[in-house]
C-alpha cells in the first residue's frame, strides 16, 4: 500500500522527464531509417554521397573558380572528337574541348539555378499557402485563383514562352522558371495548413488572443515546412531537367558560360560519328536527377511519423 501511495505521489514533472528519457532521439531515429534504406538499396548511400559531393563542389567552384584549375573553353583541334580515354575521360567535342571540363564547369551553374528557384518557390509558396489556408474566405479565393491561372498552363510551355519573350540568358531563365514553380508550393502549403489548422495548439493560440499574423508565422509555417522540405529536395532534380531543356533550346546560359543542356544540343549532330558527345552530358543530367530523387525519398521517410517507433 505504501508503495502504491508513493507512486501516486510522484511529481508529474519527474514522470515527464522519465518518459522523455526513454524516447529515442531524432538523430537516432533518422540514422535508423537511413540504415534501413541503405540495407534495402545501397544506391541510397551512393545518392547521398553524390549529392553532397556535387553540392560541395558546386559551392566551391562558384566561390573560388580558380580552384578548378582548368579552362572549359580551351580549344585543341588536333584532338577534335577524340573518344573517351585516360587523357579525356568524357572525350572531346568538335572543337577539341575537353567534355569532362565542360561538364564540370556547367554542373555548378545547374546546381545554383536549381537551388535559387526551389528556395524562392519554397519560401514564397510556404507564405502564400499558409496565409490562404489559415485566413480562408476571400483571401483564400484570391490567392488560389491566381495560383490556378498559372497552373492552368503546362509548366514547361509557360516557362518556354516567358524565356523566349525575355530573350536568352541566365537571369531570364531564372525568372521564367521562378514564375512557373511557386504555385505548386503554394498549393502544398495550403493543404498542409488546412490539416494543421484544427489542432489543439492552434485553437489555444487563438483563445489566448495571439494575432493572426503571429499564428501564421509562429505556428502554421513551422508545421507545414517538414513535408515541403522532402518535396523540395526531390524537386531540385525537376528544376535541373527543365533548366536543361531551356539550355538545349539556347535559352539558358550563354557563352562563355557552359550549359550541360546545351552540350546535348551541340552534340546531337555528331550522334553517329561521336556518340559520347551528346550521350555523356545526358547521362550526367540523369544521374543528378535520380540522386536528388533518392535523397528526397530518404528525407521524406525521415520526416514521416509512420517510420518512427
Amino acid at each position: 500500500m505504501q508503495e502504491e501511495e508513493q507512486e501516486q505521489k510522484k511529481n508529474p514533472k519527474t514522470e515527464a522527464k522519465e518518459a522523455r528519457s526513454y524516447k529515442p532521439s531524432v538523430f537516432r531515429e533518422s540514422g535508423r531509417i537511413l540504415y534501413s534504406h541503405v540495407r534495402r538499396n545501397p544506391f541510397y548511400l551512393l545518392a547521398v554521397g553524390f549529392v553532397i559531393a556535387y553540392l560541395v563542389y558546386s559551392a566551391l567552384a562558384a566561390l573560388f573558380p580558380q580552384i578548378t584549375g582548368f579552362d572549359p573553353n580551351a580549344l585543341n583541334l588536333n584532338v577534335a572528337l577524340h573518344p573517351p580515354s585516360l587523357a579525356y575521360p568524357f572525350g572531346t567535342d568538335n572543337l577539341g574541348r575537353n567534355l569532362l571540363n565542360r561538364v564540370m564547369a556547367g554542373a555548378p551553374i545547374d546546381a545554383a539555378i536549381a537551388l535559387i528557384i526551389v528556395s524562392f518557390s519554397f519560401l514564397f509558396g510556404a507564405l502564400t499557402g499558409s496565409i490562404a489556408g489559415y485566413y480562408g474566405g476571400l483571401v483564400d479565393e484570391i490567392i488560389m485563383r491566381i495560383t490556378d491561372i498559372f497552373l492552368a498552363f503546362p509548366g514547361i510551355i509557360l516557362a518556354l514562352a516567358i524565356a523566349a519573350a525575355l530573350g536568352p540568358g541566365l537571369l531570364n531563365a531564372v525568372l521564367a522558371l521562378s514564375v512557373v514553380w511557386w504555385p505548386i508550393y503554394t498549393r502544398l502549403a495550403r493543404g498542409e495548413t488546412l490539416s494543421v489548422n484544427s489542432n489543439q495548439f492552434i485553437l489555444a493560440a487563438r483563445a489566448s488572443g495571439l494575432p493572426r499574423s503571429k499564428i501564421v508565422t509562429r505556428h502554421i509555417i513551422p508545421n507545414v515546412i517538414a513535408p515541403m522540405i522532402a518535396y523540395a529536395t526531390t524537386d531540385v532534380g525537376n528544376v535541373i531537367i527543365l533548366f536543361s531543356v531551356l539550355g538545349y533550346l539556347g535559352l539558358g546560359a550563354q557563352p562563355p558560360l557552359v550549359d550541360v543542356g546545351r552540350l546535348v544540343y551541340d552534340g546531337q549532330n555528331f550522334i553517329q560519328s561521336a556518340p559520347w558527345y551528346p550521350i555523356i552530358p545526358g547521362i550526367v543530367i540523369f544521374v543528378i536527377v535520380i540522386s536528388f530523387a533518392l535523397v528526397g525519398d530518404l528525407i521524406r521517410d525521415m520526416l514521416d511519423p509512420h517510420w518512427r517507433i
